[in-house]
């Protein structure tokens, strides 16, 4: 299996660790009750489980991006140096994002944020050039 399928799967698997987090922040924040039935209306949830609401949609609007490169960098057989480290870049900084946005650490967030759209642009890079 390539790098990047690899990388892919490990994604997968971190899109459960978001949905996880959040739904377990949330749980924790408002408590079982409100948590099993439609959601129709919930109780005010702190900031925690803001932040995990946030990091959660923000991993969701990369996530697809990454997929839709890991499927044209494994049809058109492009995978390079570029693919693999882009690859590499997008997972491991989405890693560091979602404790470093639970933990409000400003700075660091961003900056992960940055180099993992960076990964996701070398990995287009690697893919037209």
């Amino acid at each position: 299996m390539s790098i990047e399928l690899t990388l892919l799967v490990a994604g997968a698997l971190l899109a459960l660790v978001y949905v996880g987090a959040q739904g377990l922040i949330l749980k924790a924040d408002v408590g079982n009750a409100a948590t099993v039935g439609a959601r129709d209306t919930m109780p005010a949830a702190g900031p925690l489980s803001g932040r995990a609401e946030r990091a959660l949609r923000n991993f969701l609007e990369t996530f697809p991006v990454f997929v839709a490169l890991v499927v044209v960098v494994e049809l058109a057989g492009r995978s390079d140096m570029l693919t693999q480290w882009g690859a590499g870049l997008y997972v491991g900084m989405r890693v560091l994002y979602l404790p470093l946005y639970l933990a409000g650490v400003r700075w660091l967030r961003t900056f992960s944020w940055n180099l993992a759209t960076t990964g996701l642009a070398l990995m287009i890079i690697g893919i037209v050039w």
